[in-house]
């Protein structure tokens, strides 16, 4: 089924972004009517990060992420397979003098879970060598195309989570950016709860502790879907002042206080397919 699923991808892939975004769009709509357990997901986390917003507004707004989801997922057909230069028409980039600002230092790129979250990684690697790490996918075929799609258009060097963080540091004192993924629900394994929406959240710390080990500075890059077929864009944000604090958890919280903002600006993009709220505090019911 991965496969089959991938050669459609592969095939929708040469359709302009004119027909590609509304079929993908078209085809998220369907999966939400279709899949139950993941609405289920979404619905929840959504509850619980806008408790004030009303059923049915939660209900467009889960229709919109699923809308959203989908029609990223057919896009990364450019991702994979498409040239050089339709990738850098698909994903346009701003504020690059705040990069530019501190790329004398190591620089990590916070870059948080929205739908267009490849599409500015695989942007950055046509742009300047980077590093950033990658979940081993169980699909071996599935995991070869993220790996290939990931590093086609310029040196990148990708470790795994269960690589570690040693390889990551040293090539980040190397002078690579690292694009750096830390809002998922890893379980309680090098996280702390902090709120997310209000809601404690199993955080991962390593923003903090690996701007600490290697010296970097933080340089949000958030990646906005655009209306229509307009593609996306890679946004950085100005350099984080006074990060690390040596307050572990207070650095923490700040991050996902960065990312609140960010998912308040465009809430329908976020990945609330996850289970974000999956791992608990001792003692707390499950919300899944």
């Amino acid at each position: 089924m991965t496969r089959l699923g991938l050669a459609l991808i592969w095939l929708l892939h040469w359709l302009p972004l004119s027909l590609l975004a509304p079929l993908g769009r078209a085809a998220g709509l369907l999966l939400h009517a279709l899949a139950a357990e993941r609405r289920r997901v979404v619905m929840t986390n959504l509850e619980l990060c806008f408790p004030d917003l009303g059923d049915r507004k939660r209900r467009e707004l889960a229709r919109e992420h699923f809308a959203a989801f989908a029609r990223s997922l057919l896009e990364h057909g450019i991702l994979w397979w498409g040239s050089r230069e339709r990738v850098l028409k698909l994903v346009r980039v701003e504020g690059l003098e705040h990069w530019r600002a501190v790329r004398d230092r190591p620089v990590i790129w916070l870059a948080p879970h929205f739908v267009g979250l490849d599409m500015g990684g695989i942007r950055l690697t046509a742009e300047c060598p980077l590093v950033s790490v990658y979940s081993k996918q169980k699909n071996a075929a599935f995991d070869a195309v993220l790996l290939h799609g990931r590093t086609r258009l310029g040196p990148t060097e990708l470790y795994s989570r269960q690589d570690g963080i040693r390889p990551v540091a040293k090539a980040i004192k190397a002078g690579l950016p690292f694009y750096y993924l830390p809002d998922m629900d890893f379980g309680e394994r090098d996280s702390i709860f902090v709120p997310f929406f209000g809601v404690p959240a199993a955080t991962i710390t390593g923003l903090a502790r690996i701007a600490e080990l290697t010296g970097a500075v933080v340089v949000p890059a958030v990646t906005t879907q655009l209306p229509g077929s307009a593609g996306y864009v890679l946004r950085f944000h100005p350099a984080w002042e006074n990060f690390p604090s040596g307050d572990l958890a207070a650095d923490t919280r700040r991050m996902n206080a960065f990312i609140e903002d960010r998912v308040r600006e465009m809430p329908a993009q976020y990945y609330w397919l996850h289970k974000r709220f999956k791992t608990r505090p001792p003692g707390e019911a499950r919300y899944y």
